[in-house]
């Protein structure tokens, strides 16, 4: 069974920055499509980011305007989410997630991330 394990949110002024990381505990990446989610009580699960283990069909949501970067390293079995120029509406909790080639998927808890004007 796989185990998303997020962490690197926190609270941020607005234009600042932050990494996120997601390692992936149970099997290996490979063969994985995996990627980022938030919500919030404000808004539903929307799709931030997700790529295939290769690196490769990256997607992201149309807020991201170029903003963030999704990344992933097959040796730590994890996966990364860079964010610049964060804004208030990034404020969420941003949820890890997998989906194998059987269409499975896993969630982790997440982790919140504060923007502040």
């Amino acid at each position: 069974q796989v185990q998303l394990v997020e962490s690197g949110g926190g609270s941020v002024q607005v234009g600042g920055s932050l990494t996120l990381s997601c390692v992936v505990g149970g099997r290996t990446v490979s063969g994985l499509v995996m990627g980022w989610f938030r919500e919030s009580p404000e808004k539903e699960r929307e799709l931030v980011a997700s790529m295939n283990w290769k690196g490769e069909m990256i997607r992201y949501g149309d807020f991201v305007k170029g903003r963030f970067t999704i990344s992933r390293d097959v040796v730590k079995n994890a996966i990364y989410l860079q964010m610049n120029n964060l804004e208030p509406g990034d404020t969420a909790n941003y949820l890890c997630y997998s989906r194998n080639s059987e269409g499975i998927r896993a969630w982790g808890k997440g982790t919140q991330v504060t923007v502040s004007s």
